[in-house]
């Protein structure tokens, strides 16, 4: 950001100005929570918004003065719960003669959350989204401390089940994929209760008998059995690649003819969503078609990091859709890291390191920290535009958008694709581009959104659809009113 170019800005679900003429504005604190609960962002004082939505630097009287103030409130556990900001943090700066106050306010930890104001987390906790600052709803709260802890939330033994409750034909499976990466290994030749206790997906409990954990019970349970134990439990896979149906093909736990369990959900969406990858014609040293390319490696690690990051208490469960420009994942539950560090890579936190483990057995996901770097590197270099992360709140989740199209010159490498033109904007920021649009003026049609994006009416009317089915936006009035963007909490579940 170029704070001398101010004007050039309009606020953002990264960027907050307040005028803060009267001293230090009690709704700063707000603000720095929000931020710090979110993704963070820059708070500057001293700062107004024009009638057009663009920043005008208004200037302090006093910036020394209120600089302290801040920093004297920011130390006090009354103020604020914990202080995630250092001194290179605030800093005065100077345009044209006017003073003002720039306040950069990182990311929190993980374990630092919830950040909330006035000493009271139930009413003090905030986040940020594209409308501004909002109060943290209870669950929201709640999902924060359960991150916060050090304990992987799938170690949780449930006594009230034994391992002859999980899917014995789902265990088989495993443990066959398991002995073609680990022939030699002792584990293999164990009988299946002490094996699945040495891959963590069973303990013994107090009375001496072993039980599944929350890991064996996700990825090896029926799903009737881990509805009981995660009432909001739900996968769900679509094909959607024209308008005519709502779907080509669908998988979901909740069709009883099978298991519905992470890891048959896993095999059965790669089967499926592969076929959306290019396979040239290339031949091994044995002359034998290569069926797989770095892209196939890369789509393991997309889907084995959702399912090993969703936070399985939450609603709306994990999404996997295969569109025309793309497949598109995602999970309840932020990334435990900021995205950008994700991206570099390097400091791996999955919610559940257990499920982690369990697929990096046989073969699939990282550990180490490099399973996203490694992600972006092979399907790119598979010829595919660059895989997109990024962050919903309220709801929470988390989202990875693997492209079809190319980086460059947009032509289509896979078996189905949309030209996405030479940006190669992914999905979530054109949601973010179509909302700001829709923000500045809600009765804009779809085909003025495309033509201020320079994208397809079709395009533009499937994501607004993507934004009323996920609750995000609503239309007043019929089709002579105007857009709303709602809260999850305005719309039924």
């Amino acid at each position: 950001m170029n704070i001398s170019k101010l004007e050039n800005y309009r606020e953002n679900n990264r960027l907050e100005a307040k005028a803060a003429q009267g001293g230090l504005p009690r709704s700063v604190w707000e603000t720095v929570s929000a931020f710090a609960n979110t993704e963070g962002g820059i708070i500057v004082l001293g700062a107004k918004e024009r009638k057009d939505g663009t920043l005008e630097i208004a200037g302090l009287a006093d910036a020394d003065k209120m600089l302290d103030d801040f920093w004297n409130a920011a130390h006090s556990p009354d103020k604020l719960s914990c202080c995630v900001m250092s001194d290179r943090d605030a800093r005065i700066e100077d345009v044209d003669g006017k003073e003002f106050i720039v306040i950069e306010v990182p990311r929190a930890d993980r374990r630092l959350r919830p950040v909330y104001v006035s000493g009271n987390p139930v009413t003090g906790t905030y986040r940020r989204d594209h409308k501004g600052d909002y109060r943290c709803a209870s669950n929201e709260i709640q999902a924060m401390y359960r991150d916060a802890s050090d304990e992987s939330v799938d170690t949780r033994v449930h006594e009230n089940l034994t391992v002859d409750d999980l899917s014995a034909e789902t265990i088989g499976l495993y443990r066959r994929s398991y002995e073609l990466h680990h022939s030699a290994h002792a584990w293999a030749d164990l009988p299946d209760e002490e094996f699945l206790c040495r891959i963590g997906a069973a303990k013994v409990g107090g009375d001496g008998k072993a039980h599944p954990t929350s890991a064996g019970l996700l990825m090896f349970g029926e799903e009737w059995r881990i509805m009981a134990e995660f009432p909001h439990y739900f996968l769900d896979y679509r094909q959607e690649l024209g308008t005519d149906e709502r779907w080509q093909a669908r998988i979901t736990s909740q069709d009883d003819s099978w298991s519905g369990n992470v890891f048959d959900f896993y095999r059965r969406v790669f089967n499926n969503a592969k076929q959306a990858i290019n396979v040239p014609f290339k031949l091994d040293e044995n002359s034998e078609r290569i069926d797989e390319t770095e892209a196939h490696d890369a789509l393991r690690e997309a889907l084995a990091n959702c399912l090993t990051n969703a936070d399985y208490n939450e609603r709306r469960g994990v999404v996997f859709l295969w569109k025309e420009d793309g497949l598109h994942l995602s999970n309840p539950g932020g990334f435990r890291i900021g995205i950008e560090e994700a991206y570099i890579g390097g400091n791996s936190d999955p919610r559940n390191e257990t499920m982690m483990k369990m697929f990096t057995l046989v073969s699939i996901g990282e550990r180490a920290g490099g399973g996203i770097p490694d992600m972006v590197k092979k399907w790119t270099e598979a010829g595919y535009g660059r895989p997109v992360l990024s962050e919903q709140v309220n709801p929470e989740r988390s989202n990875i958008f693997l492209p079809l199209a190319t980086g460059s010159d947009g032509n289509d490498v896979g078996n189905v694709g949309n030209n996405v033109g030479n940006a190669n904007i992914g999905a979530m920021a054109i949601k973010e581009q179509v909302l700001r649009l829709i923000t500045d003026n809600p009765k804009i049609s779809a085909q003025g959104i495309a033509d201020s994006l320079g994208k397809s009416k079709r395009h533009i009317e499937r994501v607004i659809a993507g934004l009323r089915e996920e609750g995000i936006l609503v239309r007043d009035g019929g089709t002579r009113g105007s857009w709303r963007i709602v809260s999850s909490d305005d719309v039924g579940e």
